[in-house]
């Protein structure tokens, strides 16, 4: 179910004691970094002067000890920051899931559509890695040069000059980062969509011979994209490298004046060393930063789009559930177009359906048929007008609760993995078996169902790869007709049906009717005509006629010879021509 934005980032929130806990640890961490030094410094200026055994092993036993607790303290954040990756997994994935299923439906897919759900996996990733730590450690860089200037202003101006060099590079990095990892994003959308499109539709490259041209396409793709990644990692190498040598040689900056201090009696061995320690562990964070630069480009991208696509699909609080629509369909001067167009595909369609009504909509092709059937369903909400189940506005209703009350046969019919009763019983949980019989009896499809491998219990494949275009498109209507919605639409039922597979059509046609429920059947041969009663003709995007079957087929047929119209009124739908030459009022 999908949230309101303030709800879907509150995970931050929710975490707030999970990275409270995270900086306190790190608080511990960088204290106990100290301990190498000073015990470096100890050692140099105390025990070696004193040659005392003792002191060395309680300085020993001390410095154990205290990287033990280190290594601990170290251990729980890792481990903390890899728990709050799990929680905003948690916590986004159903969100994301959802967002990215309607991204089509609302005109906002491009390219690779598994984009989501791969920057929410790189989020994740970048936060159980070492990315983050460097972050919160980053805030102790003052305390390590404080220290420097504590033993001496030289140490502390060569340790500050280094770390502003560092912080120099590190903006640098991401000044000449920025663009190239999001155009590396944008060339990897069109790269994959490329890679998806030829295998969604791999029978027909291999049948027409576009391997070699589509193949060729996907290279240009990947080509941009691999240039845009080697510039971006090109970059973010180039800077970690420097800033790795800048490091040593900022230590042994340190050293060297350290031991000059030493020399002129400014300071002990101890402090030279000590000194040299500070440095580099002050630099280590920025260090790590860079090192970590393009995970960490990658995952602040990564969540501007997420939450991009969560604000576009929140919704606020949800509506009153409504009773069962039992009674009425109406459409009122209803106009609708694609999703992320501006150019309507229909307008003006006003109609009335009540219960046990079946509608049959004919036209040319690009008339609005489909577009029509999607807007009955709610896949295209209406750009204006209303569409209505009892009175109550299609977006009164969850599309969870709506759902239960409508079938719906797409012109393009695709299964999905899993069992034949899975599909048919749009995977509910724990659906009842004589429901699913049902349906498949009221598709007339039971009887095929049981000649199968495995029955009701037969793998369909990717996709329904498994099953005849035939197979598919029933076991599809058995799905549309389960649960006996209120609504059934069918956008060209019969287009892979053999004639027992029509016969079958019309039955359940019948049957929706007789049980009061509403059928609206999208036609492009005649013979699904068979089971309405009222035809609805569209031509250019607006409805051309409405009314009775016979009554309306009598105007839009073409002239024939008298015998023949003799036959055609007869039959009333067999004598209907090719939808090419209707959708034209008298």
């Amino acid at each position: 179910m999908a949230r309101s934005p303030k709800k879907s980032f509150s995970i931050m929130a929710s975490c707030r004691g999970a990275l409270l806990g995270v900086a306190v640890l790190s608080g511990l961490i960088n204290l106990l970094y100290l301990s190498g030094s000073i015990f470096m410094m100890e050692v140099y200026d105390r025990v070696l002067p004193s040659r005392s055994i003792p002191t060395l092993v309680g300085l020993s036993v001390i410095i154990v000890v205290l990287y033990l607790f280190q290594g601990l303290f170290d251990m729980l954040r890792g481990r903390i920051f890899a728990r709050v990756g799990a929680a905003l997994d948690e916590d986004l994935s159903q969100q994301i899931f959802h967002g990215q299923l309607s991204a089509p439906i609302m005109g906002r897919a491009e390219g690779d559509g598994q984009q989501p759900l791969r920057d929410l996996d790189q989020i994740r990733a970048f936060l159980a890695g070492g990315g983050p730590s460097a972050l919160f450690d980053l805030p102790w860089m003052p305390l390590y040069l404080f220290m420097c200037f504590a033993f001496h202003p030289w140490l502390g101006v060569v340790a500050l000059g280094g770390a502003c060099l560092l912080v120099v590079i590190t903006v640098l990095t991401e000044v000449l980062t920025r663009e190239a990892s999001k155009s590396a994003v944008g060339a990897a959308l069109v790269r994959n969509g490329i890679s998806d499109g030829a295998r969604r539709n791999a029978e027909v490259v291999h049948a027409m011979g576009m391997a070699q041209r589509i193949g060729t396409r996907w290279g240009d793709a990947n080509a941009r994209y691999l240039a845009f990644q080697q510039k971006t990692s090109d970059v973010a190498g180039g800077f970690g490298a420097l800033s790795k040598v800048l490091r040593m040689l900022m230590q042994s900056a340190v050293l060297a004046v350290g031991a000059y201090l030493v020399i002129d009696g400014q300071a002990t061995g101890g402090i030279m060393i000590a000194s040299s320690i500070l440095t580099s562990r002050a630099m280590a964070p920025v260090e790590l930063a860079i090192g970590n630069w393009k995970g960490f480009v990658g995952a602040r991208q990564g969540w501007r789009r997420l939450k991009t696509l969560l604000e576009a699909n929140a919704r606020g609080e949800d509506p009153l559930r409504l009773p069962a629509p039992q009674a009425v369909l109406s459409v009122e001067s209803a106009g609708v177009g694609a999703p992320g167009a501006q150019k309507f595909v229909i307008q003006d369609v006003s109609f009335e359906l009540k219960a046990g009504s079946g509608v049959g909509i004919i036209g040319p092709s690009a008339s609005g048929k489909s577009s029509l059937a999607r807007m009955l369903v709610g896949v295209w909400p209406t750009w204006r007008g209303k569409v209505r189940f009892d009175g109550a506005a299609i977006e009164q209703w969850l599309p969870e609760d709506l759902g239960h009350h409508i079938g719906y046969l797409p012109q393009d019919v695709e299964l999905f993995a899993g069992t034949v009763a899975q599909n048919i019983a749009r995977f509910e949980p724990q659906p009842k078996a004589e429901t699913v019989i049902a349906a498949a009896k009221a598709a007339n499809v039971h009887e095929m169902i049981l000649q199968l491998p495995d029955g009701y219990e037969t793998q369909v494949g990717e996709a329904g790869a498994a099953l005849s275009g035939g197979q598919r498109q029933r076991i599809a209507l058995a799905r549309a007709l389960y649960g006996n919605p209120f609504l059934v639409v069918l956008d060209e039922p019969n287009s892979n049906l053999d004639n027992d597979g029509e016969q079958a059509l019309t039955t359940a046609i019948m049957n929706v009717r007789a049980r009061g429920g509403i059928v609206v059947v999208i036609a492009h041969r005649p013979s699904a005509l068979a089971g309405v009663d009222l035809v609805l003709v569209m031509g250019e995007g607006r409805m051309q006629s409405f009314g009775p079957k016979d009554e309306v087929l009598s105007k839009v047929l073409r002239p024939v010879p008298a015998r023949n119209a003799a036959e055609q009124r007869s039959s009333a739908v067999h004598s209907l021509k090719m939808v090419e030459d209707l959708g034209v009022a008298s």
